[in-house]
C-alpha cells in the first residue's frame, strides 16, 4: 500500500536515478522546490494534483484498484 513516505521515497529515488537536482525536477513539473522537498520527505499534507505532476515528469504513475 502506498503512503506519503513511500511516494516520497520513490520520487527521490527516481529523481536521483535520472540525475536531476530538486530544482530541475520542480521546474520540469511546475511545482516549487519547497513543495518537492516536502514531497520527498513524505509530508502528508501535500496537494495531490502537484504530486501527480511530479510523478508525470518522472514518467511514473499511480495505479488505483477497486477492492474486490
Amino acid at each position: 500500500m502506498l503512503d506519503t513516505d513511500t511516494i516520497g521515497k520513490i520520487v527521490r529515488e527516481e529523481r536521483k536515478a535520472l540525475g536531476l537536482r530538486q530544482a530541475e525536477l520542480a521546474a520540469a513539473s511546475g511545482v516549487g522546490v519547497r513543495f518537492l522537498v516536502d514531497l520527498e520527505r513524505g509530508k502528508p499534507t501535500v496537494q495531490l494534483g502537484r504530486v501527480l505532476a511530479v510523478l508525470a515528469a518522472l514518467g511514473c504513475s499511480i495505479d488505483i484498484r477497486r477492492p474486490q
